[in-house]
């Protein structure tokens, strides 16, 4: 029998809890060699030297410490991470891709409870469900408030989706099932055969914004994407439009959002912020047409086993010299999250 390779798995307690059932730990145990104690929240501990001299894979989530040069030192032999949520970001360094480690990333599997949030928030928007159940507690059974936040339905809807990502694309798809709504998509980098493949037509956001009745953002948080929706885009919407963000709070301007959603206009979902959470001053919190869920259309619970499931899918294939599902390049951290 060849010998297993020694692997670590490195996040925080809560993570490796949610994500390391009995069944994974046992299915993790069968390909590599996780020693008497699989699981650790450090790598800086001088007990670890021993463990670190050895380890040849890592599999991480939420709280690994970022793997830089010292870190890195450390792991002579490690040549993979496998990661077993969305980006990764948070941890790789110039010093990891300079040694050639391979990396990959649970982002596609994390992209199915937030497309599947955002289609059930674009669905409620239609129907203004939020809001008017916001409107419900202050006119109660004067029913007459039903009125005041625009036409309501989902039929004949123009839906505007912003940025084809893994988690734009689903969105996309899945609007398909709404019966006579247009989808629009607005992304300088989407291939025009791709998006109408999934049911979408790819226009300018300036024809966008105006456009649409719903518009959900979905872009890579990125130096150039930042404040991508500010006063001007927000001033371009409908009256009684909605905004969806389940993407990233930065790509919104929030004193501009506060402005606008001031005047009552629109209506905003926003399931992240900038600053996350938001000053407990915020004039968001207390707008009637703002609803605002504290980071949950991405995995929890037993949501996360599904990254799990992937990283250790591609852990399979890169022990059996088979091409991996989900491998991040140095390079595509300029056009992803």
């Amino acid at each position: 029998m060849s010998r297993k390779p020694k692997a670590l798995l490195v996040m925080n307690s809560g993570t490796f809890a949610d994500q390391f059932d009995s069944t994974r730990l046992e299915r993790l145990g069968k390909v590599v060699d996780l020693g008497a104690d699989p699981w650790t929240d450090s790598l800086d501990g001088a007990e670890l030297t021993e463990r670190l001299s050895d380890v040849e894979i890592l599999l991480t989530s939420w709280g690994v410490p970022r793997l830089d040069a010292a870190r890195l030192e450390r792991m002579p032999k490690l040549r993979a991470v496998f990661h077993c949520a969305g980006t990764v970001r948070s941890f790789v360094s110039e010093e990891l891709w300079d040694r050639g480690i391979l990396v990959t990333n649970g982002a596609d599997a994390n992209a199915i409870p937030v497309a599947e949030f955002t289609f059930a928030s674009i669905v409620l928007a239609g129907k203004k469900a939020h809001v008017l159940s916001n409107d419900a507690r202050t006119f109660r059974e004067d029913w007459s408030y039903t009125t005041r936040r625009g036409e309501l339905g989902n039929i004949g809807r123009v839906v505007g989706v912003i940025g084809f990502s893994r988690i734009g694309r689903r969105v996309v798809q899945l609007v398909q099932q709404l019966q006579d709504v247009t989808c629009l998509v607005s992304d300088p980098h989407a291939d025009p055969r791709a998006v109408a493949a999934a049911g979408g037509h790819l226009v300018p956001l300036a024809e966008l914004l105006p456009a649409s009745d719903i518009v959900t953002v979905h872009a890579p948080a990125l130096p150039e994407t930042r404040h991508m929706i500010g006063a001007p885009e927000l001033q371009a919407m409908k009256d009684h439009a909605t905004l969806i963000n389940t993407a990233r709070g930065s790509l919104v301007d929030t004193a501009a959002l506060e402005a606008e959603c001031a005047t009552g206009r629109i209506v905003a979902l926003l399931d992240v912020t900038e600053p996350e959470p938001l000053p407990a001053d915020s004039k968001l919190y207390d707008l009637p047409n703002v609803i605002i869920t504290p980071h949950i259309a991405g995995s929890l619970g037993t949501e996360t086993r599904r990254m799990s499931d992937a990283a250790l899918d591609d852990l399979e294939r890169y022990l059996t010299g088979r091409d991996l599902l989900a491998q991040v390049l140095h390079e595509d951290l300029s056009l992803s999250a």
